[in-house]
């Protein structure tokens, strides 16, 4: 997937080959991804916390037609969760992060909406 240059996060699915470029790969997912060794996943921070809750999650299993009050109510949720939004502005200052998700659908998930919304990390 091409990354706007704007953008401060970069974002890839968990599945795809890691490379040089990616700076820190930091999980986003709540849960582990199925299949993938930690070795596998070349992940160096897992930010569990960040991820929408599990209530949310589950109300959006991935249903397109809910993407737009999904990214509403994450959004309300990374807003309340400013610890974790600390460690991401911290590993920001150390350089180039990418942000990695399981999610088969590149087009809704948590990630882009932390991309989206990188004021939060400024």
């Amino acid at each position: 997937m091409q990354q706007p240059e704007h953008y401060r996060f970069r974002i890839k699915r968990v599945y795809d080959q890691a490379d040089k470029h990616d700076g820190r790969r930091i999980l986003v997912d709540r849960l582990w991804p199925r299949g993938l060794t930690k070795e596998k996943a070349c992940i160096d921070l897992w930010l569990k916390d960040i991820a929408p809750s599990t209530e949310l999650r589950k109300w959006f299993d991935h249903d397109p037609a809910r993407w737009h009050e999904f990214k509403a109510r994450y959004l309300d949720e990374l807003k309340g969760n400013q610890a974790q939004i600390q460690l991401l502005k911290q590993e920001l200052d150390k350089g180039i992060v990418t942000l990695v998700y399981a999610a088969k659908d590149e087009a809704h998930n948590q990630a882009l909406v932390i991309q989206e919304n990188d004021w939060l990390f400024r």
